[in-house]
């Protein structure tokens, strides 16, 4: 090892910059990892691929100008210099490095990390008065000579820049290292990687024409930002506020509010939202990005507007506004947070008023918060009727719009696949098959190889010969991740047990496939399909708890009083379980009832029929559960747990997806006991984790919702002279309970809902960063909450799992994550919740607007449908439609300045008159002389169209067409064949669409089951069971099981 020194020149606060001197170790032994070089290099890390025919090596400036084109899998052979990887990290900064860092390590992509300032002969130091620029470029060609001579010759090494003077320089300096552009390198030695090939020339372009703008342009659109440092000094005296962006989907040209972060500073009694109004004031900040604010003298506050609107394009400030509050403008943005954005080209009427220059676009975002982007492409006119995705590149003070560039297509507007693929570009979903890397770390199953459990495996306690273990699912479930059993002990105790798939034994740290699964995070469930975060091999066989067959599991099972039910003691380790009854739902509550018919149509419990003691022993397994639940809820709901409301239906289907029945489903008295016995499990599995390691375990808190957000649900309880008591969650959980109308049940399912909308988002958190008073769970009324009962599908209960194993076996805490790793973790799977979360609103929403999109809204009766209103506004209602599920606004004045008045017969029409608001109703007064009066929870006929766009989503539109109920069978008496919901939806245009496709799908069957292995991996095989687990993420979201 030899030690040098390394001066480096560190910019400081206010642009000084401070000379550094650090110590600079070179080694002889760094690893190449290529599996060619035929020396004794460590090879347990990832490798190159044996079977290349070149490596190549981007420059700094090719690293940094196009990274998203080095990010293409097709490319192989790929290293990444040291220099360049630091030079990327210091000029884009930390989050495109992590991107960087994140693609090396993934398996699918073939390319490694060569820490080439660390190589004895690969590395060069800087000489006296050489530039940073040019120092960077010898020493990545010589790090590249030095690896064709470590590799022997064997395989040439192809350095890529787009500096023509370092081409004539260094091209023909060494045989079998070759310098040449980019765009050459493409061109050669991947002809058919068009993709790409457009990718980089989009990228060049787009950086040819902000190089020109920026020379052509003077004038000032925006204000400058403030340099950095006098950003976070600012934050620090409490002259400027911090906080992410969001903008108003539906004024997004008009409002943007900043949710202030940390309160650092001097002023701390700043508790709400700060309005930025206008685009003059948003400066160029996009919605999302980490944004400084200035607040604004109180005489210039605004106040929130409080009209119904259509997402305009305009700037007016609409017919009312709320109360004032604190109004901004941004300063500075702190952290830029763009990502891929969908994108449609304008008309091409619209194309001819940008001039001359055609290759100039401004293109539509998809989502209405985003403002138009110019790129440069030739493909303007091809691309018109397809979705693309964009990214933005810069916005510069002289520009009213960011320049961004192509990236790729996605499909035709309204094809299903391109409007799903959207949806996932949108919130930053990346779908890939899963690779060889990850598949090889898998067991096999087969019929010719099986997999057994190992009996002689040291510390797991076998449950089979002992312990009752049964699961309670939905009809049809695959992945059964958790199981109950429960027996009287010689003491005349209970003993519960809740064990759950033992993931974790499959599923290595750090290995490929946690690798995986921690960039995941989650299961996506869309409307009609789902994707998996681990491999099915596991997710729907070797970790799914089926009945009849051995299994590995953790295990909480604990000792209970047998009157009082309270915990004696608790046993936490790793068990070997056979399930013997996989019951449903509906099967167990059957039993519960004392009905026996199951015994007779089911064949799983057919046997117990010929075996009274079995079937004596199940049911009081059963009803002895309950108990248990019964009494573990009750001291919940003392401590004030919530209640909160949702809706489910069953679809019956027949063959070919048809619907034959459609049954709403019932609260029954066994989900309510599975979902205690799970939350019973996280609760005790928190607390263990926690006292073995106060700073460093994964928890999961719900903070205390701000009462602001509870204004409307106020308001709309004292229309029925309801009170709602907020000042805490026993308060509100009892108001609820008491705001109870027996003429219309809708009424207190809609109040709990509001107060669902007004709750905060729960969680993960690392608890090294909250103090132990911030770790409540605020729904559950529970000091100490995590999860830990589905690591099928969620990474955050393998991370529990790994915490609880090693806390119960004593383990060395120097595997575990530390606090800064684990906080930086549960942000991430926190966004990618959130993701999964808008990802299944949105398909749903695709699904509504697509089932009613092909059919005539005045003719056919399933677009007229009752409706109850829940909220007013100054121009019109916010409305929600039991039958369907859907939410939405109808306007009582539409453009031309009418207003909808009714007749007797409550028939509405639109006439001349005037709007009067009242907190409780709105009243229509016609120039007639009639005036109609729409209040709180009154029942209404609606109307349901679909409103198309080109460049965005359809979305439904609600016109009220009489003030009265709508005379439906299905209002007054709920049928099971006429109630439809959000998932019904889904079922019908599923139908549709492949009646349409039914021709093609035949022909190609094949093709078809293999692009559904690829994209969908659901291992169902039908829709029903696809929506049956849907509603179970549902369930358990409400439940916080």
């Amino acid at each position: 090892m030899l030690k040098t020194e390394r001066i480096l020149h560190l910019k400081v606060q206010r642009g000084r910059t401070l000379r550094a001197v650090r110590e600079h170790y070179l080694r002889d032994d760094v690893s190449c990892w290529s599996p060619l070089c035929g020396r004794s290099c460590p090879k347990d890390g990832k490798l190159l691929s044996e079977e290349l025919t070149h490596y190549v090596v981007p420059d700094c400036q090719v690293l940094h100008d196009y990274q998203e084109v080095l990010e293409f899998p097709e490319l192989k052979g790929v290293i990444f210099m040291q220099t360049a990887c630091q030079f990327l990290q210091y000029r884009r900064g930390r989050r495109q490095y992590r991107r960087l860092r994140s693609m090396i390590r993934d398996p699918r992509h073939d390319c490694i990390l060569f820490s080439n300032e660390f190589q004895h002969h690969a590395y060069l130091p800087r000489e006296m008065g050489e530039s940073a620029e040019d120092w960077q470029t010898r020493c990545i060609y010589n790090s590249c000579v030095w690896y064709y001579q470590h590799c022997c010759g064997t395989v040439p090494v192809v350095m890529v820049t787009e500096d023509e003077g370092v081409i004539h320089k260094y091209s023909n300096e060494t045989g079998g290292v070759y310098v040449i552009s980019f765009k050459s390198y493409l061109e050669t030695f991947w002809p058919d990687l068009k993709d790409a090939q457009e990718l980089h020339e989009s990228l060049r372009q787009s950086r040819q024409e902000l190089g020109l703008e920026n020379q052509e342009k003077t004038g000032k659109e925006y204000q400058e930002h403030l340099p950095t440092e006098v950003l976070e000094a600012g934050i620090k005296s409490g002259r400027y506020k911090q906080g992410i962006l969001n903008v108003n989907k539906h004024r997004s040209q008009l409002e943007a509010f900043v949710r202030l972060q940390g309160f650092g500073g001097k002023d701390t009694d700043l508790q709400s939202d700060v309005l930025i109004h206008g685009n003059k004031a948003r400066n160029r900040a996009v919605h999302g990005d980490l944004v400084a604010v200035e607040l604004l003298p109180k005489t210039e506050w605004k106040g929130r507007t409080g009209a119904l609107c259509d997402n305009e394009e305009d700037e007016k400030t609409g017919d009312s506004q709320s109360d004032v509050m604190p109004t901004g403008r941004v300063v500075g943005v702190l952290q830029r947070n763009w990502r891929d954005y969908v994108a449609t080209f304008p008309a091409q009427e619209e194309n001819r008023s940008h001039g001359t220059n055609t290759q100039k676009i401004l293109v539509i975002p998809w989502d209405y918060r985003i403002p138009k982007i110019r790129i440069s492409t030739q493909q303007a006119n091809v691309l018109q009727d397809f979705r693309v995705v964009v990214r933005i590149d810069s916005w510069e003070s002289a520009s009213l719009y960011p320049n961004g560039h192509f990236v790729r297509t996605l499909g035709r507007i309204g094809d299903l696949e391109a409007e799903i693929a959207a949806i996932l570009v949108e919130n930053s979903v990346t779908v890939n098959l899963f690779s060889e890397a990850q598949l090889a770390e898998m067991p096999t199953n087969t019929p010719d190889n099986p997999w057994n459990v190992d009996d002689t495996e040291s510390g797991r306690l076998d449950l089979r010969k002992t312990h009752l273990v049964f699961s309670i699912d939905p009809q049809g479930c695959e992945d059964v991740d958790d199981t109950l059993s429960i027996r009287a002990l010689p003491t005349g105790h209970l003993e519960l047990g809740v064990h759950i798939a033992d993931v974790t034994h499959f599923v290595q740290a750090n290995s490929y496939t946690d690798m995986e699964a921690r960039a995941r995070a989650t299961t996506y469930y869309l409307a009609d399909r789902r994707y998996d975060m681990l491999p099915s091999i596991l997710s729907a066989d070797l970790c799914s708890l089926l009945g009849g067959v051995d299994r590995y599991a953790v295990s909480a099972i604990w000792e209970l009083d047998s009157k009082t039910f309270d915990i004696r003691r608790v046993w936490y380790g790793r068990t070997i379980i056979c399930s013997s009854y996989k019951l449903s739902y509906e099967v167990a509550q059957q039993l519960l009832d004392g009905d026996l018919e199951p015994l007779n149509s089911d064949s799983e419990l057919q046997p117990l029929s010929q075996d009274q003691k079995r079937l004596e022993q199940l049911l009081w397994a059963l009803h002895k559960l309950t108990e248990v639940a019964q009494a573990t809820r009750s001291r919940r709901d003392r401590s004030g747990a919530l209640e909160l409301e949702g809706v489910e239906v069953r679809v019956q289907f027949g063959e070919e997806h048809s619907i034959d029945d459609l049954i709403p489903k019932q609260p029954l008295q066994v989900h309510e006991t599975i979902a205690e016995c799970m939350i019973l499990a996280n609760h005790w599995v928190a607390k263990k984790i926690w006292e073995s390691y106060p700073q460093q375990a994964l928890l999961r808190l719900h903070p205390p919702p701000r009462q602001e957000f509870f204004k409307e649900l106020k308001d709309c309880a004292l229309a029925r002279r309801f009170t709602i008591d907020t000042r805490s969650n026993k308060a509100l959980a009892d108001s609820l309970d008491k705001a109870n109308d027996p003429s219309d049940p809708l009424i207190n399912r809609l109040l709990r809902t509001m107060a669902t909308q007004a709750m905060s988002n729960a969680q993960y958190f690392s608890t090294g960063s909250y103090t132990e008073d911030e770790f409540y769970h605020y729904g559950l009324a529970l000091d100490k909450y995590t999860h830990f009962t589905s690591p099928i599908r969620r990474y955050a209960d393998i991370v529990v799992h790994r915490l609880l194993l090693d806390s119960v076996n004593k383990a060395s805490k120097d595997n575990l994550l530390g606090n800064k790793d684990l906080d930086e973790l549960c942000r991430h799977i926190n966004a990618r919740n959130r993701a999964a979360q808008q990802c299944q609103k949105q398909s749903v929403e695709l699904f509504q607007c697509m089932f009613f999109k092909d059919k005539d809204p005045e003719r056919d009766l399933r677009c007229t449908c009752d409706a109850i209103i829940y909220a007013i506004r100054t121009n019109g209602v916010i409305l929600f439609l039991p039958r369907y599920g859907i939410k939405g606004a109808a306007y009582l004045k539409n453009n031309e300045g009418l207003v909808l008045s009714c007749d007797e017969d409550g028939t509405c029409h639109w006439t001349q008159g005037q709007l009067q608001r009242l907190p409780d109703r709105i009243t229509v007064s016609a120039q007639a002389g009639n005036s109609t009066s729409f209040c709180l929870f009154d029942h209404v006929t609606v109307r349901i169209r679909i409103q198309a766009s080109r460049v965005h989503s359809d979305i439904i539109r609600l016109e009220i067409t009489s003030n009265k109920p709508h005379a439906d069978p299905a209002t007054v008496s709920p049928s099971p064949h006429n109630q439809l919901v959000k998932e019904d939806l889904v079922k019908e245009v599923t139908q549709t669409v492949m009646e349409g496709q039914l021709a093609d799908e035949k022909a190609e069957a094949q093709k078809l089951n293999e692009h559904d292995q690829e994209y969908r991996q659901t291992q169902g095989h039908s829709l029903y069971m696809m929506l049956e687990e849907v509603k179970d993420l549902a369930l358990l979201d409400v439940a916080e099981a």
